[in-house]
């Protein structure tokens, strides 16, 4: 008998409501739900790929052990039994430090991991823990904390009621937000302009969002914190500071008026490629308007200076009017309020932070950063990783050198992956343990109702019960908490912590509960996003750190590589790297673990090098090309695509693409199909955040020749 099911998709941050007909275990259709009060009947490609992984003959049902004949099938009791032994062995033999933890992006979309992930992790006791934060968002979340007191106070652009939307390196028509969980963004970009509002967006690329927005301003990589540097010059030497109700709440804004006079609008042209009236005019234009708020994403973030570009994208908008305040950026007051539930006011606000052992890289939140990995597995001496538990994650492919990484796991004494594929990464485990997924487990979003444009919530049930034999993840976590130190399971569900959280946050007065939640299956809208960071700063004396100590030095940092007075000068076309090299989402693709759905990867090739026409021009490269391209640490060969969306001396690859040869997932396994990490460089980072630098890397171009 025909039935529906509703609930939100869980592939990207989009929160995208669903509408699902099955009848028995068949899905019938997917389709947007025009009741969800978020994204109102909007879905993208992927959402309807949901069924395909359900349905998908390559995933893993049963736990696997490799043998010199491959994976074979084996029970989860043994399965649990070598992983203990296995890992207690190794802690016994080389200390807890010798077994490392590599946690993916699919964690913060999974309900169960979000509440036990890291309960399991702080058990293993040891410091050698990684995540795919590295990798892309960090600089935002140590913002938030030297800035507002905690790492998850993060900004949000309130593109509702914006009148003026500057974008930095992101994409959000591609990526359905980002670290802005925006639905139907499309429309919402729209409506800003049909009200007279403005967007514009600077990117080495004309992206998606760029074509549709007012106007688009060309900036060389990696020069990002240099354009917010001379925008802010110019608020105070034009008298535009206006902090509206956070004036007393402002600590260090003399210091840095002092640190950044140096920086302006004609000293950031050169570097930038962005003239400095435009400069000039983009930031007074901004400060002028209604409301206004300055959006800094991947391109911005993912780069040598990502740390400095998120300090200054908050300090903006602080200064010009539009940080907690209606139209500008807003912080939300969610129903599973993770700010109040881990509160950092009282505590010791800076700790001395710790460094890796071999590079000596930054440990924030407790993580090192996951460019260092290799080095630590490679590299001999106490605390030398000798085990590696990864977490839905595929590091070989969506870390920087991949391929180094991925010689260097095999060196392990031992590795366990939790994962529902065998993938580029989990076929080098000695075990794999699959869990529950998609349409089989419950849904809630705790992360990403914390990065909402708008306070809503929703909880979905299974769809499916599932399958025989399979366990969920946060099942799986706790018994192996058992399995190597004892710790039994209190007997908690995710379902009541989740009852327990909204009945003690800032919508359980007025009856907010679980059983609410379920009486609701479409959402439940909580209002837009109000002025709230007064109330929830996390600094002890609720003041906002506008100039940090850690952020001030690193501008010296930034002066060594771009002034000639420092340096040559010569920050591009240097080493003899002519191009740098950008990458770039694809619409129909969600990082590493997408690619097996026939829906998703079937039409036109979209693993493509973006070149600009002068430039292949110049190398005799013609649309359809297969071209190499070369950087420190390795080499692909990809379909070249000639387009002026791209800025000369600048080229991109798509992320999350690459799949490797003898891995179960076949769908998009192509001789072409090149992951963009066999050419980023792991010794690339952001200094200060330990952040991977993925964007800017230099690389060489040639014809192939064949």
């Amino acid at each position: 008998m025909e039935a529906i099911h509703y609930r939100n998709c869980n592939i990207c941050e989009a929160l995208c409501g669903l509408e699902i007909k099955y009848e028995g275990n068949k899905i019938l259709s997917i389709k947007g739900d025009k009741k969800d009060p978020f994204s109102r009947g909007h879905i993208c490609p992927k959402a309807v790929a949901l069924q395909d992984f359900y349905c998908d003959k390559d995933r893993l049902r049963h736990p696997v052990k490799k043998t010199e004949n491959g994976f074979v099938k084996i029970s989860w009791e043994e399965a649990l039994d070598i992983v203990a032994e296995n890992i207690k062995a190794v802690q016994e033999k080389y200390g807890n430090d010798a077994v490392a933890t590599y946690a993916g992006n699919p964690n913060a979309h999974n309900f169960g991991n979000q509440l036990f992930l890291s309960n399991f992790l702080r058990s293993l006791k040891t410091k050698n823990r990684y995540s795919a934060s590295s990798v892309d968002q960090l600089p935002h979340h140590v913002a938030g904390k030297y800035m507002f007191g905690h790492n998850l106070l993060l900004p949000v652009p309130d593109i509702d009621r914006t009148d003026f939307l500057l974008i930095i390196g992101g994409n959000p028509l591609v990526s359905n937000g980002s670290m802005m969980t925006a639905p139907d963004i499309a429309k919402r970009l729209r409506a800003i302009q049909a009200r007279g509002g403005k967007i514009v967006v600077v990117d080495p690329r004309k992206t998606e969002t760029a074509k549709k927005a007012d106007k688009h301003l060309f900036i060389k990589p990696e020069t990002d914190a240099l354009l917010l540097l001379a925008m802010i010059n110019v608020l105070f030497n034009e008298n535009k500071i206006n902090l509206r109700h956070l004036k007393e709440n402002i600590d260090g804004l003399d210091l840095l008026k002092e640190n950044i006079k140096k920086y302006t609008p004609e000293k950031a042209a050169n570097i930038t490629g962005i003239p400095a009236d435009k400069i000039r005019s983009l930031a007074l234009e901004m400060a002028a308007a209604g409301s206004a708020v300055c959006y800094s994403r991947m391109g911005a973030s993912t780069q040598s200076f990502g740390g400095m570009c998120l300090w200054l994208t908050n300090v903006f908008n602080i200064l010009n009017g539009n940080c907690d305040r209606e139209g500008g950026a807003m912080f939300t007051m969610p129903a599973f309020d993770a700010v109040m539930m881990n509160p950092k006011k009282g505590k010791p606000e800076w700790k001395e932070i710790q460094r890796s052992r071999v590079r000596k890289l930054p440990k924030y939140y407790g993580e090192f950063p996951v460019s260092t990995l290799a080095d630590e597995i490679e590299t001999e001496g106490e605390g030398q990783i000798k085990a590696l538990i990864t977490v839905a994650g595929n590091p070989v492919l969506s870390t920087p050198n991949g391929l180094r990484l991925e010689k260097a796991i095999q060196q392990l004494d031992f590795m366990v992956c939790i994962d529902i594929y065998v993938n580029e990464t989990s076929r080098h485990a000695d075990i794999i343990l699959p869990a529950a997924t998609g349409l089989e487990i419950p849904q809630f979003d705790i992360a990403f109702h914390n990065l909402a444009i708008r306070n809503t919530v929703k909880y979905s049930p299974p769809l499916f019960e599932k399958g025989k034999g399979l366990k969920h993840d946060w099942e799986i976590l706790t018994a192996l908490m058992e399995k190597i130190n004892g710790k039994k399971h209190d007997g908690r569900t995710p379902e009541m912590i989740l009852d327990f959280a909204l009945q003690m946050g800032a919508y359980g007065k007025t009856g907010l509960s679980f059983d609410k939640l379920k009486e609701n299956p479409h959402g439940i809208d909580l209002g837009p996003l109000k002025p709230c960071l007064l109330k929830r700063l996390q600094t002890n004396d609720d003041k906002i750190r506008l100039a940090n100590e850690a952020y001030l030095n690193d501008l010296k940092r930034l002066d060594k590589m771009f002034f000639p007075e420092v340096n040559s000068g010569q920050v591009h076309n240097k080493n003899g790297y002519p191009f740098q090299l950008i990458g770039r989402r694809v619409l129909r693709q969600h990082n590493t673990w997408t690619h097996n759905s026939q829906r998703l990867t079937k039409g036109k090739n979209e693993c493509t090098l973006l070149i600009n026409p002068d430039d292949a021009n110049s190398l005799e490269i013609k649309k359809g090309d297969i071209v190499s391209v070369k950087s420190r640490v390795g080499q692909v060969s990809v379909e070249a695509e000639i387009t002026n969306e791209m800025m000369p001396g600048v080229v991109c690859l798509p992320q999350g693409f690459g799949s490797r040869k003898n891995t179960a997932m076949s769908v998009a396994a192509s001789p072409l199909s090149v992951s963009i990490n066999d050419l980023t460089d792991e010794m690339r980072v952001d200094e200060l955040t330990g952040n991977a630098a993925l964007n800017g890397v230099g690389v060489v171009v040639e014809k192939a020749e064949s």
